[in-house]
C-alpha cells in the first residue's frame, strides 16, 4: 500500500469502473439502495485488486505474490478509472430516489473522487521516502504483520514479494531522483534516519553472518510450523535466503544509493511554501486533513488559543499536586524527575506495556456504560520493532484485518526509554487503544449495510478526532487514576493544539526548524526525542498534524450542543452510537448525522 495514515487503515480508494446492469425504473427505493451498494462494493473489490498490498492487510490473499505498483503512471491510472466509475454511478443512480443512508455513501463517494481529483495534480510534491516511513521499512511490516504462510503456496508467495521488492525500490528511487531533477528535494532531517533504517532491514543472516535477520526469523519461523516435509521447509528457507540476499538486497541497495545521491542537494529543512506551488499544495493538504475550508491563519489562530485553555487547566493540575514553580518549571519537573521514568531496558519496556494493557483493561470495563456496541476484535498492545523505530510515529494504530484473524494493535515507540513518560501511558492507550481508534475503527469494519470503501476508509479529522476526543473521555470513566495521569492527557491534548500551531507555522508562515521546536517546547512537557521527532513529521507531512484538534473540537460542539438541546433525554451511549454508527464521515456530513440523532430524540 502506498500510502498509510499513522493511523493506520486503508486509505478510502478510488474505484475502478464496474459493468453493473442498468437498474428498472420501477426498482422501488430499498431496491436502488441495495443496487448501489452492490454496485458500490464490486467497484471496491475491482479497485482492491490494483493493490495486493491492500489486500493482504485486509487479510485476502488474492495478488499474494505481488506488491503494489509504486510508479507515477499507477497513481494516474488510478484517478482515472475513479472518474470513469464516478460518471457510471452519476449515470445509474438518482439520489432523490435512495434512502439517507444511501445518499451518504453516494455523497461521500462524489467527495473522494473529486477530492483525488483536486490533489492529484500535487502528487510529485510528496516525499515516498521521509521520517514518516518508506517502503524500505513498509514491505517489511507487510510481509512480518499481514503476510500469513498457511500452505507451501503462500511461503512461495512471500518469497516471490522478497523478489519483487526490488522493482519497488527501483521504482521508489526513480521517483527520488525525477523530483530531485525538478527541484523538490526531502529536507535534511529525513536522509540519516531513513538510510539507518533501510541499512537495519539488511543485517543478520543471510546478509552477514550474525543471527537471523527480521525477516529470515519470520520467515523461518512461519515455515517451521508448515505441516510439510523437511525437506521442502529446508528448501523453502534456501530460496527465500537467495531471494534476500539477491533481488531484495540489490533493491535496498538502489534505494540506499538515491538516498545518498541525493542528500547533498538538499539544503535545509522547509516548509511547503518552498515547494513549487507550494502554497496551493498546502490549500489542499488542510482541505484533505479537516475537511473543511479552513484557512492556515484560522487554524493558527485556534491552535494559539486551544494552547492557552490547556495551558489554564495544566496549571490547576500543578496545583493540585502542590508544585510551587512556574508551569514551564513544571514542564521540566515531569521530563526530567526519574519517578516518571521506565528504566531504558527491555524490562523497563515490558513494564510499560503492561501498564498500557492495564489501562486498555480498565477502560473495557468502564465500556458499557458509555458505548451501546463494542468492537468484537480483540486489541494487543506491541511495542515496536527495532528495525522501524527510527522512522516510527510515537504511537499509531493498525486496524483488525477484514476476516477477523489478525487482531487490531496499538503500537508504542519504545526506542528509548529515557524519553518516554509514565504520566502520558493512560491519555496515549486511551487514543490508540480504547476506547479510542479501535473503538472506531475495529467498530466501523464491523458495520453492515454500508459499503465496503466506508468500512475500511476514514477521514483524518473523523477519525483523530475520535481519538482525541477518547483522551477527555477516558477521564469521564475513570480510567485516569492519579492527577499525573491527568496531567499526562493534557500534555497530549496541547500537543495537538501545538499542532495547529507548528503545522500553519511551518507550512504557511515559514518557520524554521528551530523556532518549531522552541515553541513546543515551552508549551509542553512532551520528551525531546518525541519534541524532535514530531517536529519533523509535520515538515514532512504538510496538513496531517491538524486534522486531530480540528475533528476533536467538532465532536466535542456536537455533544454539547446534544446534551443542551435534549437535556435530561441525553444518554452518552446514544450519542456516541450517532457518532460511530454509520462510520468515519466528513465533519460537515457528521453533523448533519448528530442533528438527525437529536431530532429523533426530542420526540
Amino acid at each position: 500500500m502506498r500510502f498509510a495514515l499513522a493511523l493506520l487503515l486503508l486509505p478510502v480508494l478510488p474505484f475502478a469502473a464496474v459493468n453493473a446492469p442498468a437498474l428498472a425504473q420501477t426498482a422501488q427505493p430499498g431496491a436502488q439502495d441495495q443496487a448501489l451498494l452492490a454496485f458500490l462494493d464490486q467497484a471496491f473489490d475491482e479497485r482492491l485488486e490494483l493493490s495486493p498490498e491492500s489486500q493482504t492487510q485486509l487479510g485476502l490473499k488474492a495478488g499474494y505474490d505481488r506488491l503494489d505498483d509504486y510508479t507515477d503512471a499507477g497513481a494516474v491510472r488510478d484517478q482515472q478509472l475513479a472518474e470513469r466509475q464516478l460518471r457510471d454511478m452519476r449515470a445509474r443512480f438518482q439520489p432523490d430516489q435512495l434512502s439517507e443512508r444511501a445518499r451518504v455513501s453516494y455523497r461521500l463517494f462524489e467527495y473522494e473522487v473529486e477530492r483525488g481529483r483536486e490533489s492529484l495534480r500535487f502528487r510529485k510534491l510528496r516525499f515516498p521516502v521521509s521520517t514518516n516511513g518508506s517502503p524500505a521499512g513498509a514491505i517489511p511490516v507487510l510481509l512480518i504483520n499481514n503476510h500469513k504462510i498457511d500452505s507451501v503456496q503462500d511461503a512461495e508467495a512471500y518469497i516471490a514479494r522478497l523478489r519483487d521488492t526490488d522493482r519497488v525500490m527501483r521504482e521508489v528511487a526513480a521517483t527520488m531522483r525525477e523530483q530531485a531533477a525538478a527541484g523538490i528535494v526531502p529536507n535534511k532531517v529525513n536522509f540519516a534516519p531513513a538510510r539507518a533504517d533501510a541499512l537495519k532491514v539488511i543485517a543478520g543472516a543471510p546478509f552477514d553472518s550474525g543471527a537471523d535477520s527480521t525477516l529470515l526469523a519470520d520467515f523461518r519461523k512461519k515455515v517451521d510450523a508448515l505441516d510439510a516435509p523437511a525437506a521442502t521447509k529446508a528448501k523453502l528457507v534456501a530460496d527465500a535466503s537467495a531471494a534476500l540476499t539477491g533481488p531484495f538486497r540489490q533493491g535496498y541497495t538502489a534505494l540506499i544509493a538515491a538516498i545518498d545521491e541525493i542528500e547533498p542537494q538538499s539544503k535545509g529543512n522547509f516548509g511547503a511554501w518552498n515547494l513549487p506551488d507550494g502554497a496551493a499544495y498546502y490549500a489542499d493538504r488542510l482541505k484533505s486533513s479537516t475537511t473543511t475550508n479552513l484557512t492556515a491563519d484560522q487554524i493558527h489562530d485556534l491552535g494559539l488559543a486551544q494552547v492557552a485553555a490547556i495551558r489554564g487547566e495544566m496549571d490547576a493540575i500543578k496545583r493540585e499536586v502542590g508544585f510551587t514553580g512556574t508551569l514551564e518549571q513544571f514542564f521540566d519537573h515531569i521530563r526530567t524527575d526519574p519517578q516518571f521514568k521506565y528504566p531504558n531496558t527491555e524490562a523497563g519496556r515490558e513494564t510499560y506495556l503492561a501498564d498500557a494493557r492495564a489501562v486498555i483493561a480498565s477502560a473495557m470495563t468502564a465500556a458499557p456504560r458509555y458505548f451501546r456496541v463494542l468492537p468484537k476484535a480483540p486489541l494487543e498492545v506491541r511495542a515496536v520493532e527495532k528495525w522501524r523505530e527510527g522512522t516510527a510515529s510515537t504511537a499509531f494504530y493498525n486496524p483488525p484485518s477484514a476476516d477477523g484473524s489478525r487482531p487490531g494493535i496499538y503500537y508504542v515507540n519504545l526506542v528509548d526509554m529515557n524519553q518516554t513518560q509514565k504520566v502520558q501511558v493512560a491519555g496515549i492507550a486511551a487514543h490508540e487503544g480504547a476506547p479510542g481508534h479501535h473503538f472506531q475503527i475495529a467498530r466501523q469494519q464491523e458495520l453492515t449495510g454500508i459499503p465496503k470503501f466506508r468500512k475500511f476508509g476514514g477521514y483524518g479529522a473523523y477519525m483523530e478526532g475520535w481519538g482525541l476526543y477518547s483522551e477527555r473521555l477516558a477521564n469521564e470513566m475513570g480510567v485516569y487514576k492519579t492527577p499525573y495521569d491527568r496531567f499526562g492527557m493534557l500534555s497530549l491534548q496541547v500537543w495537538r493544539a501545538i499542532r495547529l500551531v507548528l503545522d500553519t507555522g511551518i507550512h504557511s508562515k515559514r518557520w524554521t526548524r528551530e523556532q518549531a521546536i522552541a515553541y513546543f517546547k515551552a508549551n509542553s512537557s512532551v520528551s525531546d526525542t518525541d519534541i524532535a521527532r514530531e517536529v519533523d513529521r509535520y515538515f514532512n507531512w504538510p496538513g496531517q498534524a491538524t486534522s486531530y484538534m480540528v475533528g476533536q473540537l467538532k465532536i466535542a460542539e456536537l455533544r454539547k450542543r446534544a446534551e443542551t438541546e435534549l437535556g435530561p433525554r441525553f444518554d452518552i451511549r446514544d450519542f456516541h452510537e450517532a457518532v460511530l454508527g454509520e462510520g468515519a464521515l466528513p465533519l460537515d456530513i457528521l453533523e448533519e448525522q448528530v442533528v438527525r440523532y437529536i431530532a429523533a430524540n426530542k420526540m
